[in-house]
């Protein structure tokens, strides 16, 4: 039988979340880095990404999509964590 290891560690498609003048401001990017346009197409790896992880700049952008994520169920199925 095949093992199948799982590699937490490889890149994934996200959003990169920041404050900017006290907003949340969250940006797509591709597993690669690729910034994504509104289509979610990476030009560069020529494929669709689904952005599941939320990736935050600081400890109060961390604190506020925490925040988001108990209140609101749009926010509930992404992973989050510190850049």
């Amino acid at each position: 039988m095949t093992k199948i290891i799982e590699n937490n560690k490889l890149p994934l498609d996200h959003y990169k979340a920041t404050l900017e003048n006290g907003s949340l401001v969250m940006k797509p990017f591709c597993s690669c880095g690729n910034l994504l346009d509104e289509d979610y197409f990476c030009d560069k790896c020529n494929k669709k990404c689904n952005c599941h992880q939320i990736v935050c700049d600081n400890e109060n952008t961390l604190k506020l999509v925490k925040k988001y994520t108990r209140k609101s169920s749009q926010f509930s199925a992404f992973k989050i964590k510190l850049a």
